[in-house]
């Protein structure tokens, strides 16, 4: 099966290729901004006819777009997120390849909701903030473009390779340093919310099994547990063996001792470090994942705690 994977060297494009490389039926070719693609194309400002050519060259059987920006401005994020899908869908219908599309997608699409609830593919989505309407639009464009394609809306990915300016990243370099110097409490703020994480290891193994699918429309890919960050830290202040206390300046009142340690005496603490989660998302997100596992045979197997020892692992390497 020939597969060209647009956004290889990304957080998730290159566990999608880690995965796709080991399966000896694939032929994969890279296509992206770096020097070490196999060819170098920027869909943000590449035309539609340059692709084509290109695909029609290579006619791969697959085409998958791992590829996209998570931060800067609206201007920047539509250009990544959805002018650069347009670009895709339209040198597809274009090319004589007849590729199946899988497009990348994020919760972060659907917006806010309800405390307690699962979000399923048919909710009406309402995002909150600028990523989340340039992921939905490339969603939209994907969806009317009369291709063979699918939309998988990865939730939180985490493990290996998360990038050190999300929530558990920003988290694991703050207890590093608090380690690192001795520091026997963490203050943290911004720590209330709940989000459905999911191993980045399994989202590859879910664009594995939508590559080999003839599933259409969107498909939810989370862990199917909200899981809030203050547990999320816990968690990973077990792994890392931080023996001071963790507290948390806007939850419920004196510090989390469970499993964590006990406050030093020295009431001299540092500046608190804040998490903010700009997802536009609300406090809660929770995604119902029924339909990877009806329709692509797909289920989470990574835990958050493998996830965790993970970004801890790296965090720790860190000089």
């Amino acid at each position: 099966m020939r597969v060209l994977l647009i956004g290889a060297n990304g957080y998730l494009g290159r566990f999608v290729a880690d995965r796709l490389l080991a399966d000896p039926a694939v032929q994969l070719t890279a296509l992206g901004r770096g020097d070490d693609a196999d060819v170098r194309f920027d869909l943000a400002t590449g035309s539609p006819g340059a692709l084509t050519r290109f695909l029609d060259a290579v006619h791969p059987q697959v085409v998958i777009n791992c590829a996209g920006a998570t931060r800067g401005g609206a201007r920047e994020l539509t250009r990544h997120n959805t002018v650069a899908v347009a670009t895709v869908c339209e040198a597809l219908r274009r090319s004589g390849c007849g590729a199946r599309l899988v497009q990348i997608g994020c919760g972060a699409e659907y917006g806010p909701s309800q405390p307690g609830s699962s979000t399923a593919e048919d909710a009406v989505p309402r995002p909150g903030g600028p990523y989340g309407v340039s992921k939905l639009a490339a969603t939209e464009l994907v969806l009317g473009s009369g291709l063979d394609a699918v939309v998988l809306r990865v939730f939180s990915p985490a493990g290996p390779g998360t990038p050190a300016g999300s929530p558990l990243g920003r988290l694991a370099e703050a207890m590093r340093r608090a380690m690192q110097s001795g520091d026997g409490e963490l203050k943290l703020a911004g720590l209330g919310v709940q989000r459905d994480f999911v191993d980045v290891r399994d989202v590859a193994r879910a664009v594995h099994a939508a590559s080999l699918s003839a599933a259409q429309g969107i498909i939810n890919i989370g862990s199917g547990r909200a899981v809030r960050l203050r547990d999320a830290a816990a968690v990973l202040a077990r792994v890392a063996g931080y023996g001071g206390t963790l507290h948390e300046l806007d939850g419920p009142p004196g510090p989390l001792r469970a499993a964590i340690g006990h406050p030093r005496p020295d009431p001299d603490h540092p500046a608190p470090v804040a998490y903010p989660y700009p997802d536009g998302c609300g406090s809660w997100q929770q995604a119902d994942v029924r339909t990877a596992r009806d329709r692509l045979g797909w289920r989470p197997r990574i835990n958050l705690e493998e996830s965790l020892a993970d970004i801890w692992m790296e965090a720790a390497c860190r000089i």
